[in-house]
């Protein structure tokens, strides 16, 4: 898995403050950017995510490049709606070749009978795709043998609010080990950013109780711990 963050919203914390401090000020948008110090910036950013006002976080935003996660994963992140996405099309990207790329569970890896199993049918996913492209047809159809483990590549981008919510949901314990690493590093990329935006990023318990009742994964100091000091 490989994660880069591509573009961003240039000094974010300024504009969310500067869209929030507009909501309530007579002056001009010049004059309050002009007059917006550090200080200011950080204090009333404190101000209005204790508040929970957080519709001016939709002015500022982040594009990540990922590559080297699986189908599976894709899945999954292409259900957070309020956002952009760019993927790599298995209907007019043709795979070369007898093989294709895989991302391999560690489940799977640590042992060499599972290992077979996954090479063995791996294997026969890629023959059977690799033999219909050389019959005649389209990708766009061969490409219905190619399993979820299948890599994929996507450009991916998200305003402040919605990768709260993201954090949230997909960094927690209880989520998909595939998809909670790419949470967790994307995090890790834009929080010196952003660090009063994102200072309480993270799963549900880092900011308050943990929110999954009895499927509580019990570790929630540990937790908190980690998303606290990640630098």
């Amino acid at each position: 898995m490989d994660i880069t963050l591509l573009q961003h919203t240039p000094d974010p914390e300024v504009t969310v403050a500067l869209a929030a401090r507009l909501c309530y000020s007579k002056v001009g948008i010049n004059d309050l950017r002009e007059k917006l110090s550090r200080a200011d910036v950080t204090s009333f950013l404190d101000k209005i995510m204790s508040l929970g006002h957080q519709s001016v976080l939709e002015h500022v935003s982040f594009t990540f490049g990922i590559e080297g996660i699986s189908r599976a994963c894709s899945h999954q992140l292409v259900r957070h709606r309020v956002a952009s996405y760019s993927q790599q099309s298995q209907r007019y990207v043709e795979f070369k070749g007898a093989d294709f790329p895989r991302v391999i569970p560690a489940s799977i890896a640590e042992s060499e009978h599972r290992q077979a199993v996954f090479s063995r049918t791996m294997e026969a996913a890629a023959e059977a795709y690799r033999a219909l492209v050389d019959d005649g047809v389209p990708a766009e159809d061969a490409r219905f043998v190619l399993p979820n483990a299948a890599e994929t590549k996507i450009i991916v981008t998200m305003n402040a609010r919605e990768l709260l919510h993201f954090f949230e949901l997909r960094c927690c314990e209880r989520a998909q080990w595939e998809i909670r690493a790419m949470a967790i590093e994307m995090l890790r990329l834009i929080k010196p950013l952003a660090p009063t935006i994102f200072r309480d990023a993270g799963p549900g318990c880092v900011a308050g109780t943990c929110p999954e009742g009895s499927f509580t994964c019990g570790k929630a100091g540990s937790v908190r711990t980690f998303f606290k000091e990640m630098q």
